[in-house]
């Protein structure tokens, strides 16, 4: 039974230094305020997730591939979710140049652990216009990334228009109007 004081879309993130929640917040207002859920998977539940049919996940990449710690800590709790029918999308912070080997390797791991709960995803985003070596947040063919990119270390100036254009996009894969 769908609780009528939810809204459309949850969006969850963890993130330690405010960047990804900041990412967030952006693609929240981009959405609309009146579509959207936030919420910090450092202080509430990723079961929640269960509840919508359309989901958002945000997740930086740390150091060398690493899981930023917010995600670790409940990396166990992604196995009790069932996804199957949702439509999901991530988003991904990462340092191309300071991390060029291990650029958004956290999208990749987290992409793999939701396919495994059923989602099915959208947002893919193309690799052109970025700098690294490799990454395991890349499609099988390496031309796209499994969900919006940002670099907001080296790219800061790029992440709104990114953001919008995501965002534009999925409304429409969605089918979801404004």
């Amino acid at each position: 039974m769908t609780n009528p004081q939810r809204k459309t879309i949850g969006l969850f993130y963890g993130s330690s230094t405010c960047y990804t929640e900041m990412a967030g917040e952006k693609i929240r207002q981009h959405i609309g305020e009146q579509h959207l859920d936030f919420f910090n998977i450092a202080t509430q539940p990723i079961i929640e997730a269960q509840f919508y049919d359309y989901l958002i996940f945000g997740i930086p990449t740390w150091d060398y591939g690493e899981l930023q710690e917010d995600w670790e800590d409940i990396w166990p709790e992604l196995e009790e979710l069932n996804l199957t029918g949702k439509k999901v999308a991530l988003y991904g912070l990462g340092d191309q140049i300071g991390y060029p080997e291990w650029f958004l390797d956290a999208l990749g791991y987290l992409h793999a652990q939701l396919s495994k709960r059923g989602a099915t995803f959208y947002g893919y985003w193309p690799n052109t216009d970025y700098s690294f070596e490799q990454s395991q947040g890349l499609t099988p063919d390496g031309t796209h990334f499994l969900g919006l990119a940002l670099d907001d270390e080296n790219q800061s100036h790029l992440s709104a228009e990114r953001i919008s254009r995501w965002c534009d996009q999925l409304m429409i894969d969605w089918n979801l109007l404004r």
